[in-house]
């Protein structure tokens, strides 16, 4: 990077020092929000970094990190890269095997796990991970009695850690300078469903380069708040709740529990967010189920204003005027409706938005951009650092995935597969020569998926390529095209279709009771 932060621990030195008691992480502990500052949140991984130094931690070693979204998850991240180490998340649902199969195969010498929960998968597999060094707890709660050898509180090394920044000043920046952006920052493990998982190597150039990109076609200010509930060992959370943080300097907000993240959304009013269409379905689906059982008054009022909120975003879809007498009507509806409903749904103050990971349908798209809120799609995977496609603004196709973001590549091969081009391609698989070769060619990402490139540039995504299948005729088609068109309609909440080699398609349909009733 040609300003010299091109590493996550130098950004973060440097929001230290510009946004200082500016509020850079907040959780919510028993009903209350309480702030990290940029100076806090900079001392906090310091102390730890320095912890795992003290423990043994060498450039080049992992630190593997299990649990749900806390401070503690990013400030052990950033403190492993900041000893010159990279880190590796692992989904907190994992069972013992995957757990066991991704701390060994990364040759994980340190284990941050954030609960009695994660630590007892660590524990009872502990003699089959010969690398492992020490577990560290971020969680006391249901501790008091475990005596492990191994097992340390995550306090316990930053006071390691500030014992030796007393002892030593001067090692922490030496640290710091020493991390080049061609270094690898994170491990990411792909989701495995065809066998174990294979780890993507990404470096702190590839990260930061993505961010820059999608933040030329969709900004985000230091003055946003953003709510950090999908899993951090997923590249898309890494994207907005590390790169884009710490490259802009916004305030991440950790839920107080999973169960309560629709609760949090609503006090803290994030103004960027990012979700899988579940989460939108479920909220349009919550909204139309309630207008159902409001009073008379309230339900003609939405069935007066929504008409409206539709005819607007219909036209802007076609990238036609609004008429000024449609569009004073749009502002009566958006202060009688949108507002209190946004309000409600803890999205006022959302400015940038979007989904990805499936296809979201068009009456769910419809439904958002008619209340006002500027739903985007989005594509990529974990091997190109997390995005390669967005929908620009002013630009949303509700069958589409948008255009390549800028300094993304994109083509069609001839047998129909996505490939794409960037400066953010992973360097390869952790120990994985052989899958590396098959997936990077020629500088060039194979997706595994198929699809093709709209007149006007905007990419559409059918399916992988293994699960295109044919009829008995021959015919091709793909059950997951089919099925997500299906659930396009508000009344059908799962379709499975099956038909290979069969006279014709069948599709099992799973009826949203919520919306039918």
């Amino acid at each position: 990077m040609s300003d010299g932060l091109d590493t996550f621990p130098k950004l973060l030195a440097r929001n230290a020092r510009e946004f200082g008691a500016k509020p850079a992480l907040r959780e919510k502990e028993f009903g209350i929000w309480q702030a990290l500052s940029w100076q806090q949140y900079h001392d906090k991984v310091r102390d730890f970094s320095l912890g795992l130094v003290s423990l043994g931690f060498e450039r080049g070693d992992k630190v593997a990190i299990i649990g749900n979204n806390r401070p503690e998850w990013v400030c052990a991240e950033l403190a492993a890269q900041a000893a010159g180490g990279a880190s590796v998340g692992i989904y907190q649902d994992s069972n013992l095997t995957e757990v066991a199969f991704v701390i060994d195969h990364c040759d994980a010498k340190f284990v941050v796990a954030e609960d009695q929960e994660q630590v007892d998968k660590i524990l009872d597999m502990i003699d089959q991970l010969p690398k492992l060094k020490n577990v560290i707890y971020s969680e006391p709660r249901g501790m008091r009695k475990y005596d492990h050898p191994s097992l340390m509180s995550f306090a316990a090394v930053e006071e390691k850690g500030r014992a030796l920044h007393q002892a030593d000043a001067s090692r922490w920046e030496k640290n710091i300078a020493a991390g080049k952006g061609g270094d690898t920052a994170i491990i990411c493990y792909t989701s495995g469903t065809t066998g174990f998982p294979k780890g993507a190597l990404l470096t702190f150039d590839n990260l930061i380069v993505m961010a820059k990109s999608v933040n030329a076609v969709d900004a985000k200010f230091a003055t946003d708040e953003f709510v950090s509930f999908l899993p951090l060992a997923w590249i898309g959370e890494q994207m907005v709740s590390l790169t884009n943080s710490l490259l802009v300097g916004f305030t991440i907000n950790f839920p107080e529990d999973p169960s309560t993240v629709t609760e949090d959304i609503r006090e803290i009013g994030p103004h960027t967010m990012f979700a899988p269409p579940r989460v939108w379905e479920n909220m349009s689906s919550t909204v139309q189920v309630k207008i159902m059982d409001t009073t008379p008054f309230k339900r003609a009022m939405y069935n007066w204003a929504m008409p409206i909120g539709y005819r607007v975003a219909d036209l802007k879809f076609k990238k036609q005027q609004v008429p000024f007498g449609l569009s004073l009507l749009q502002k009566l509806s958006y202060w009688a409706l949108f507002r209190p409903l946004k309000d409600r749904l803890g999205l006022t103050n959302l400015r940038t938005c979007s989904t990805g990971g499936a296809a979201l349908g068009p009456d769910v798209f419809r439904f958002f951009h008619a209340l006002g809120v500027p739903l985007k799609q989005i594509y990529g995977q974990t091997e190109i650092s997390g995005i390669s496609c967005i929908h620009y603004d002013g630009d949303v196709q509700f069958h589409t995935v948008g255009k390549p973001i800028p300094g993304t590549e994109l083509k069609i091969s001839p047998d129909g597969e996505i490939l794409s081009r960037s400066a953010s391609i992973t360097p390869g698989y952790y120990k994985n020569d052989e899958a590396t070769k098959q997936t990077i060619r020629d500088g060039w990402l194979h997706s595994g998926d198929a699809g093709y490139m709209t007149d006007d540039g905007h990419l559409v995504v059918i399916d992988r390529i293994k699960d295109v299948m044919r009829l008995a005729d021959g015919t091709q088609f793909s059950p997951q095209f089919i099925e997500n068109r299906l659930k396009f309609s508000p009344y059908i909440k799962e379709a499975v279709v099956i038909g290979n080699d069969r006279p014709q398609l069948t599709a099992m349909i799973c009826i949203d009771m919520g919306i039918v009733g």
